[in-house]
């Protein structure tokens, strides 16, 4: 099961943590895995490339960490949003396997 958390600091989302494997079909094979790794590539790069934000950034098999200080989380909030609401939405589709830990960090700032 792949599990999520989101930080946050003053209700302002400022990054994720997003750690395992979704485990809904083989390695290369696996639809769910596949999205999650996909919707959290596209935010960590379009927030460091596309917006220009410096973040703390950690990529290893099976975790992807992106954190933001709490100026720079303001500038990629809607980016942060996108994804998290995007992740719920798979986490309805596919309870079994994506697990979005509600309240995570709080007062995070990176």
């Amino acid at each position: 099961m792949t599990k999520v958390k989101f930080f946050k600091n003053n209700d302002v989302l400022t990054g994720f943590e997003i750690k395992g494997h979704a485990g809904a079909g083989c390695a290369g094979n696996d639809i769910v895995c596949a999205a999650i790794s996909s919707a959290a590539q596209m935010t960590a790069n379009t927030i460091t490339e596309i917006i220009g934000v410096s973040a703390q950034v950690e990529q290893q098999e099976g975790l992807l960490l992106v954190g933001l200080s709490a100026e720079n989380a303001k500038k990629c909030r809607h980016v942060l949003e996108g994804l998290k609401l995007h992740l719920t939405e798979l986490q309805r589709q596919y309870p079994h396997n994506i697990m979005i830990i509600h309240g995570g960090v709080t007062n995070a700032e990176y």
